[in-house]
């Protein structure tokens, strides 16, 4: 499959989605953030706010290229989505993300920024492991899937091998990206941490053939816990 196909491919799957159809996914998401919100407020002692700004179908090389603007500046933690669907969430730290977070979830005192305490990576991963599992469990029972979130980790390597079940073994498959930004505010002052989360094409058309199947007018899916 050359590019021009890959690009045929990635605007035929954006022609064929409505408006309310993007809609409904954000919502969906949303939901999930919300639930997953609530769960990080816990530990960052503080209003936590999550929101889903933006959908968009790349291609791989893009999203490693997004990805790796990052690389050097953020640690990465990677969670996987598996069972019906297959995709991924990636969350962004920079050093000034790690230094607040550790001052207000584990009331750390002149935290210095450079290699991560044991602990510290265990509150990223928390983290990571708390966001993904509050969104998954959300879109699981919205959308009737049998899905679940893997353990979180801290990819060592270049991100391409991380990402190898889903960018390695499905090479040609076109990426939805959706970029979120979690924000939380301790005494008024705020924190935002990117979040990347995909799903490849297969995983994509799902989505939209369940959303399909919703009867909207009796199926409010902003009702199911």
């Amino acid at each position: 499959m050359g590019k021009s196909t890959i690009n045929e491919t990635t605007m035929m799957m954006e022609a064929e989605i409505s408006e309310l159809e993007r809609d409904i996914i954000k919502e969906i998401l949303n939901i999930g953030l919300a639930r997953a919100a609530d769960s990080f407020a816990a530990i960052a002692k503080d209003r936590v706010l999550l929101k889903v700004p933006d959908i968009k179908l790349i291609e791989v090389k893009e999203l490693l290229n997004l990805v790796s603007k990052y690389e050097d500046t953020h640690v990465i933690i990677q969670s996987d989505i598996k069972g019906d669907f297959n995709g991924a969430t990636l969350m962004l730290f920079s050093d000034d993300h790690i230094v607040r977070l550790s001052e207000v979830c584990l009331a750390l005192l002149d935290v210095q920024k450079g290699e991560l305490s044991v602990m510290q990576e265990s509150l990223l991963l928390e983290i990571s492991n708390i966001i993904t599992g509050a969104l998954v469990t959300q879109m699981a029972n919205i959308l009737k899937a049998n899905i679940y979130g893997s353990p979180p980790k801290a990819p060592k390597g270049h991100i391409a091998d991380s990402l190898k079940d889903i960018l390695v073994q499905h090479p040609l498959f076109q990426p939805l990206v959706f970029t979120v930004i979690t924000q939380f505010t301790h005494n008024s002052r705020s924190v935002e941490l990117p979040l990347l989360l995909f799903f490849d094409s297969k995983t994509f058309i799902r989505i939209i053939e369940i959303i399909r199947t919703f009867d909207l007018g009796k199926n409010n899916f902003r009702n199911i816990d």
